[in-house]
């Protein structure tokens, strides 16, 4: 995928308080005004919105990444907007190796390897699961939620593994979508998380949205977030010091499964962002605390998805192996010494 010039950035004061987007029109207005030899970057509302979504627009001061375009800003708030630099409309196809478990005209379930971004974003322009999609599919593949992410119905953040299912055509995207609406379309993950679940069985019901500070991460909220239901099972424990649990989406919110278990004091082990927070460890197990604290991801598997076929109404079921590095990591655990 081959840019056209380089990013660039613009330095934007809020003139008139607000709505984060309208705010930034206006102050965008204001500079051109100011400065009527700079060329004109088109920057409307939409596209405005677009960029905040992307992460492109970060408040002077405190350097902190804004991504609610509906987000109140103050009167003098200074933003760094990046203009990244233009490239092709869609996705180039590549030839990335795909683990499919299914596929027929409709549908394509697979197993997506940690470290695979599912569709391009800023950052992530080459390489992703949209790359590898369009060379496997060809031109059938679904364009439905824009020339980015064709196919895609759901997604799993790029270091969690598991399974995905893929729309091939339109009428499929648009009935697993029905189905991922109304709840219908499951989907059970693995996660070994620090420490043990108390109660074992149990829900977590609390609202998602954006954290307050850091505004790149998810945090339970509550006002304004989005109803999230988890339902976890705690399959195995070693010790006090961790357990694999099983979790049962209900709703599908980004990073639900992570913020709960944190939530309820066992965040998921190797977590870089929901990580952090755990209660006090048992003593005497430094090497098993090690080995937990090097894993390089955080440990959570998508592994069981299930779902009605869009086109002949059969329920279908798929079952992922957990990956080598979780095996590994769960063998270390079963035998400490």
């Amino acid at each position: 995928m081959q840019t056209m010039s380089k990013p660039r950035t613009l330095t934007l004061t809020v003139a008139e308080p607000g709505r984060l987007d309208k705010a930034l029109v206006d102050a965008y207005d204001l500079f051109r005004a100011e400065n009527p030899t700079v060329p004109d970057e088109g920057l409307s509302r939409m596209r405005f919105q677009r960029l905040i979504k992307e992460g492109c627009v970060t408040e002077s001061e405190t350097g902190l990444s804004w991504s609610e375009a509906k987000a109140k800003v103050a009167l003098g708030t200074s933003f760094l907007v990046t203009l990244p630099a233009p490239v092709q409309a869609e996705p180039e196809a590549q030839d990335i190796p795909l683990k499919v478990l299914y596929e027929d005209a409709d549908v394509l379930v697979l197993d997506k390897p940690a470290g695979l971004v599912v569709h391009p974003a800023a950052g992530h322009k080459e390489g992703t699961l949209v790359n590898a999609l369009l060379a496997h599919c060809g031109s059938s593949l679904s364009g439905i939620g824009g020339v980015a992410r064709p196919g895609i119905v759901h997604r799993l953040d790029k270091e969690t593994s598991g399974l995905l299912v893929v729309a091939k055509n339109d009428q499929a995207h648009q009935a697993l979508t029905r189905q991922f609406a109304d709840r219908s379309l499951g989907r059970v993950y693995q996660a070994l998380v620090w420490g043990i679940p108390n109660p074992l069985e149990g829900e977590v019901e609390a609202a998602l949205g954006r954290h307050p500070r850091a505004r790149q991460k998810m945090a339970v909220v509550s006002h304004g977030g989005k109803d999230a239901l988890t339902r976890y099972r705690v399959i195995e424990t070693f010790g006090t010091l961790a357990s694999l649990v099983e979790c049962r989406l209900a709703t599908g919110r980004t990073h639900q499964i992570r913020v709960h278990m944190e939530h309820i004091g066992h965040p998921v082990i190797g977590d870089p962002v929901y990580g952090s927070r755990r209660r006090a460890l048992p003593p005497g197990e430094k090497g098993l605390v090690a080995a937990l604290e090097a894993f390089p991801r955080q440990a959570l598997h998508a592994g069981e998805i299930h779902f009605v076929h869009p086109k002949f109404g059969k329920p279908l079921k798929f079952k992922a192996p957990l990956p080598d590095d979780f095996k590994g990591l769960l063998k270390r655990l079963r035998r400490p010494t």
